[in-house]
């Protein structure tokens, strides 16, 4: 009663004040520095990227590239390796 006797409103006199401009610094910060790992990130893969499709590709088989192949060729060759049939 006394604020609305001094003609002060509280929607008036409400301001964010230290802890909201922290806040919203830390909020700032924190993403500062998570597009800066983004992009290191993403530097990293496409490096990769482009050292694999400049090396000349391995043999079927053969292991040389240290990666396991996931797609449908590798399991019908794996498959047909297992039964001794030649693939198509």
């Amino acid at each position: 009663m006394t604020l609305l006797a001094a003609g002060h409103s509280a929607a008036s006199s409400a301001a964010p004040g230290a802890l909201g401009f922290l806040v919203v610094a830390g909020l700032g910060l924190a993403v500062f520095f998570l597009f800066r790992s983004m992009t290191k990130h993403l530097r990293k893969v496409r490096v990769a990227a482009e050292e694999s499709a400049a090396a000349p590709p391995a043999k079927a088989g053969s292991g040389a590239s240290g990666r396991v192949s996931t797609g449908a060729a590798a399991t019908d060759a794996a498959a047909n390796k297992e039964t001794g049939r030649q693939g198509s």
